[in-house]
């Protein structure tokens, strides 16, 4: 059991998103796959939400509680897509975040070779399980 915060939970929080907000958040795989996962939720989120107010009113069922009620099971349904069938949005921002991230390492590592102190923030643990 824990009494308290120890020093490696100390300045790790994650909100809403399940997102690490630390210092050292885009470093891990892990944090990158959530995030291109979330990226592609309000990505379809958005596109849904523009499918619908596209379709004509339709008077018998155009009620605020039925808008607010629609809203929250395409909230529902658009996690629920990236989670078990993405369209590929989210990965390909996570791709692009891992190999920029790859090169800021590599820079890094080059830079301590060199003599210079290296970042601490940065992380080389970019093991994102492919499919």
């Amino acid at each position: 059991m824990s009494t308290g915060p120890t020093p490696s939970t100390i300045g790790h929080i994650s909100g809403a998103t399940g997102i690490d907000s630390g210092l050292k958040r885009t470093a891990t795989g892990e944090n990158l796959k959530a995030a291109g996962q979330q990226f592609e939720s309000v990505f379809t989120s958005m596109m849904l939400k523009s499918m619908r107010q596209a379709k004509l009113a339709d008077p018998l069922f155009d009620s605020q509680a039925i808008d607010t009620f629609r809203d929250m099971q395409d909230q529902k349904l658009v996690q629920q897509m990236a989670e078990h069938t993405p369209l590929g949005i989210g990965k390909a921002m996570t791709d692009f975040l891992a190999r920029g991230l790859s090169a800021t390492i590599a820079e890094n590592q080059a830079g301590a070779e060199n003599g210079a102190e290296p970042d601490p923030n940065l992380q080389s643990n970019l093991t994102t399980p492919r499919r």
